[in-house]
């Protein structure tokens, strides 16, 4: 590594697990980033601030001002511009030593398995069921880990789908698809700003801790953010036997 990596990341280096070798890991990783509203937007900056090498910012909508009481990546003057646009600005202002792509297309669950090549992990960060089924099946066929997060009101929830890993579930364990839950969003339920950030930083972590090879990632487990409360818990989650994407009656299982 350069002197000035050395320096820039100094902080994560001296941590004992981590070491230049895992800041290598970093580097070399291309994370796809899909969509960078609430929870995107400050994953965005902390990978981009770890150095991971490569982002691609995946998000078809423009800058409203509603957006700016939490995705702290936007200011006021990007009102009316492309979000992945103004979102990648920021970030190469903040590391201008990493690759940032942007993609404003909405695109079809049904091709999410071509957008996905040569993309080491996903970090789910939308807002519609039918784009996280997509996600999730895409992932799973190819191997790739899925971070996904969710944040409505003053609830949230994170999890890991490391899909190099046999026995791990998938986001269709934890909702199937034919139970599919009533879409809700925060332009008409609201949301609490402080825990759009934190449900974001904190899949940037589980990120972080998946590309390094540092830590034990969220999998297998979800994470359950109470903002109300300020309780976090933890439960289990294992992988569904009947699964119509992982389970043992289909090509995935086991």
């Amino acid at each position: 590594m350069e002197d000035s990596a050395l320096l820039r990341y100094s902080r994560h280096l001296l941590l004992e697990p981590w070491g230049t070798e895992a800041q290598e890991r970093l580097t070399r990783a291309h994370v796809l980033i899909v969509g960078v509203g609430g929870l995107g937007s400050p994953a965005s900056l902390y990978l981009a601030a770890a150095g991971v090498g490569t982002l691609t910012l995946c998000d078809g909508d423009v800058v409203d001002l509603t957006n700016l009481q939490r995705q702290i990546a936007l200011s006021s003057s990007d009102v009316g511009r492309l979000k992945v646009n103004a979102t990648a600005e920021r970030l190469q202002q903040l590391n201008p030593t990493i690759h940032i792509h942007t993609d404003p297309r909405r695109i079809a669950p049904e091709v999410w398995g071509e957008r996905l090549g040569g993309v080491d992990l996903v970090l789910d960060c939308c807002d519609d069921f039918a784009t996280r089924f997509a996600l999730n099946q895409a992932c799973r066929a190819l191997g790739i880990p899925l971070v996904s997060g969710a944040v409505i009101r003053f609830s949230a929830q994170i999890s890991v789908f490391d899909f190099r890993r046999k026995d791990t579930p998938c986001y269709a364990c934890l909702y199937p698809p034919e139970s599919r839950p009533e879409e809700e969003r925060c332009a008409l339920l609201g949301v609490f700003a402080p825990l759009a950030g934190t449900t974001g930083t904190l899949q940037a972590g589980e990120a972080l801790k998946v590309l390094s090879g540092v830590g034990d990632p969220l999998v297998g487990r979800v994470l359950l953010l109470d903002g109300l409360s300020g309780e976090f818990r933890t439960v289990r989650l294992l992988r569904d036997p009947c699964c119509p994407v992982c389970g043992y009656g289909t090509s995935a299982g086991p």
